[in-house]
């Protein structure tokens, strides 16, 4: 075992620029793994990276109120989060007055429209 060591530690020093050449190989081929991986995995490094410090005060704060706004709106499935009385008397008054102006009809709802195909006639020469 001991002459086996000695053989591959000749073999290393007898030719360094061959060590050398194998060395930087590796150290690239390791580099360019590491980078690659880093680069495919940025989205997952950043949301570690968060959990793991304590946010600053303003992203705390711009989380808490998109939290905030998720529970709100699905209490009101299709509404207005937060909409009082004065915004729905409004909409209602405005719904109003598009039906006095245009007619009847769910204004709700998108408008169904129906072309008829136009009667073409043949003209002779």
């Amino acid at each position: 075992m001991g002459r086996a060591r000695s053989l591959l530690l000749y073999v290393r020093v007898s030719n360094p620029s061959m060590t050398l050449h194998k060395l930087f190989q590796f150290s690239t081929l390791l580099r360019s793994t590491v980078s690659l991986t880093l680069r495919r995995n940025v989205g997952l490094s950043a949301v570690l990276f968060n959990r793991a410090k304590n946010l600053d005060p303003i992203q705390q704060l711009f989380l808490d109120k998109i939290s905030d706004y998720t529970t709100k709106s699905k209490a009101v499935p299709g509404g207005i989060v937060d909409a009082g009385s004065s915004y729905k008397k409004d909409v209602a008054e405005e719904i109003a007055k598009l039906q006095r102006l245009y007619g009847t009809g769910d204004l709700t709802k998108f408008p169904e429209f129906k072309f008829t195909e136009p009667v073409l006639q043949e003209v002779t020469k």
